[in-house]
């Protein structure tokens, strides 16, 4: 597989109310940067994202998945997650995982339950936050009663990056666009109120665009453009249908060109200490000459592998065979194995660097928690060890069981494991 470089890189989740259509949109998308050769579908149980049998039984996703794709020079991670507020806890964690949500809108239903949370968990974690309605083939729809309607929740920030044409079959782009036909709404008038509101965020283009009267160039507008999603002053809305494919490649245009690269992202706090005791917040550095920081946010028990865990790199570059830290444990383990994950299936790699997504396996019993966030880092010296956490409750520590019972509970887990592969 090629090597990215930071740049390169996105991470998104596609998180919303479930039937919104995300684990299609998420085939649409592999099917059209040639990651996979044939779409499948939700019905017939073949999708790459919906891999369980209890998924292929119930006809939506029951966990997260992720998968990945190149697409103009970049290398995307996408995290399709499930939208019922009884699985809402994969959803969830999968946001500490990225640095863009991704939030699904069925044009039929419009805004849910699931849609008005993930909108709100995304922005406390400060992630950058953009809308994608779909299933604009539909028929009885009232497309421009829907962005009425998720303005008047989600703010004026909500503002249309494309617009659907020709009766739903194609989008056409309003940011590089002054003019074009479209079901509704005018796209010079939305072209001119998204350039009126990404150029307020830079004060010299600002002056610029108010002298000059013309439209600043795409790569003028790129940095405010980043500068407005990270505060949330603009929430893109885009418009798709992953079952006719329409709007699907103008939004991999958008992720490749417009969503933010891990430097261009809000960072996730860090905090030095002791759970329970006095800690100092500190930033991690992307910068992949530094010791290895990562953040272990999904577990899965394998029959095979036994616990591995699904984690992202936020500083450093972590190789195989590496020793780290998970959590507040004293002792070391031994990275064994990295692997690079599409759905179920395991590409070994050698390493990987900052903001990137993986799968470790241990060469010894690891002890990743099940029910709360970890934390690996290799520290540059042994006696300045110190565990790793962030902003959560103080009540998921109190809970965490000694490492001595999480070890003999693996232990139990394994040995039944190889019980049943035997």
């Amino acid at each position: 597989m090629s090597k990215y470089t930071t740049e390169a890189l996105r991470s998104v989740a596609l998180v919303g109310h479930g039937a919104a259509g995300k684990t299609t949109l998420a085939e649409a998308l592999l099917l059209a940067t040639g990651a996979i050769n044939a779409k499948g579908s939700v019905e017939k149980g073949n999708t790459v994202a919906d891999f369980d049998a209890q998924e292929k039984e119930a006809g939506h996703s029951l966990t997260s998945a992720i998968v990945n794709f190149g697409y103009e020079n970049t290398r995307v991670h996408l995290i399709d997650t499930p939208g019922y507020p009884d699985f809402s806890g994969q959803a969830i964690a999968a946001l500490a995982g990225v640095d863009t949500a991704l939030i699904v809108v069925n044009a039929q239903t419009g805004v849910e339950l699931m849609t008005e949370r993930m909108m709100r968990y995304a922005a406390e974690r400060k992630l950058c936050r953009m809308i994608v309605i779909n299933k604009i083939d539909a028929e009885n729809l009232d497309l421009p009663g829907l962005v009425a309607d998720i303005r008047e929740r989600f703010g004026k920030q909500c503002m249309l990056l494309d617009l659907p044409a020709h009766g739903a079959a194609d989008v056409v782009e309003v940011l590089e666009h002054d003019a074009g036909d479209a079901d509704f709404e005018s796209v010079a008038a939305a072209h001119r109120a998204l350039i009126d509101q990404i150029v307020e965020e830079d004060e010299d283009l600002l002056a610029q665009y108010l002298e000059d009267g013309a439209d600043p160039t795409a790569t003028a507008l790129h940095a405010p453009f980043e500068k407005a999603l990270r505060e949330g002053h603009l929430i893109p809305i885009l418009f798709t249908s992953a079952k006719t494919g329409a709007g699907i490649k103008e939004l991999l245009h958008v992720l490749a060109s417009l969503a933010p690269n891990p430097a261009e992202g809000n960072a996730p706090p860090f905090y030095k200490g002791e759970p329970g005791d006095k800690t100092e917040p500190f930033q991690a550095e992307p910068d992949a000459s530094k010791h290895v920081l990562a953040h272990v946010f999904k577990v899965v028990a394998d029959p095979y592998l036994g616990k591995i865990g699904i984690f992202r790199v936020h500083q450093g570059t972590m190789k195989k065979d590496m020793q780290l830290f998970v959590g507040d444990s004293k002792r070391p383990i031994k990275v064994g194995h990295l692997y690079q994950l599409q759905a179920t299936r395991l590409i070994s790699t050698a390493s990987c660097t900052i903001r990137t997504m993986r799968t470790i396996s241990t060469s010894c019993r690891s002890n990743f928690p099940s029910r709360w966030p970890a934390w690996l880092s290799k520290q540059r010296k042994r006696a300045t060890n110190s565990a790793c956490s962030t902003s959560w409750p103080s009540w998921l520590w109190k809970t965490r069981p000694s490492s001595s019972n999480v070890t003999r509970r693996a232990t139990k887990r394994w040995s039944a494991a190889s019980a049943r592969s035997t």
